[in-house]
């Protein structure tokens, strides 16, 4: 099955800029990008929703100053499941169905059937976010002409592919 998406943590701050600070916060994103022919599947569609769930949970558990690591298994426990069904489910090697679809709603009171329901894509994926970090280093890497070179090289690659 096509992966869907990572957890990114990061302390730097070409990439998070909120590491800026002297405390060096980590923060946790989750990102997805699926193509529209691979989320007609229920079980993609729930495993997405599963992933949505995580990241609002981890997000809110950080941003209350917990630490990311255990973050997996705390979630776990907020669903009723062991950390190794969690990890199953949120690979994809274990789809979930039915009864644990309705186990996490029930768990995170949310109203039956919203684990089927599909979602647009958030964020960014794999490849924007190492090009995005790539491009970044590059920009920050040179002086003021370089970076009128990198802007001029956009504006004409983006003129070019319309």
């Amino acid at each position: 099955m096509q992966r869907i998406g990572r957890i990114v943590k990061t302390l730097n701050v070409g990439v998070n800029p909120s590491c800026e600070d002297s405390s060096h916060k980590i923060s946790v994103k989750y990102f997805h990008n699926t193509p529209a022919s691979v989320s007609s599947d229920p079980h993609t569609i729930r495993r997405q929703n599963a992933l949505s769930l995580f990241q609002q949970f981890a997000e809110e558990r950080i941003a209350a100053g917990e630490q990311p690591k255990g973050l997996e298994i705390a979630f776990a426990e907020k669903l009723g499941i062991s950390g190794a069904t969690w990890s199953m489910a949120k690979s994809g090697s274990r789809p979930i169905g039915d009864k644990l679809a309705r186990q996490f709603e029930h768990r995170c009171a949310l109203p039956a059937g919203w684990m089927d329901e599909e979602r647009a894509p958030q964020g960014l994926s794999q490849a924007e976010q190492q090009f995005l970090a790539s491009a970044l280093e590059a920009y920050r890497g040179t002086n003021s002409d370089g970076r009128k070179q990198l802007r001029q090289l956009i504006k004409t690659w983006n003129q070019r592919t319309r």
